[in-house]
């Protein structure tokens, strides 16, 4: 499952665990929402890794041909 999904039915699972009170099933929707939060931050962090790599061989290949 993507970031969004996670975080998507983190806030379903709060709200109806809010709607219901029931605290268990509230407390799973912020759980899902951090891990959520957590894999989108991985992502971007991998994909600037990535450009960052990119650019590096970019630069080499123009220095060295």
């Amino acid at each position: 499952m993507d970031s969004k999904a996670d975080i998507a039915k983190g806030r379903v699972k709060e709200a109806a665990g809010a709607v219901t009170d029931d605290d268990k099933l509230r407390n799973e929707g912020k759980a899902d929402q951090a891990v959520g939060k957590a894999k989108g931050a991985v992502e971007k962090a991998g994909d600037k890794v990535k450009d960052l790599a990119d650019s590096t061989v970019d630069c080499v290949k123009k220095t060295f041909g």
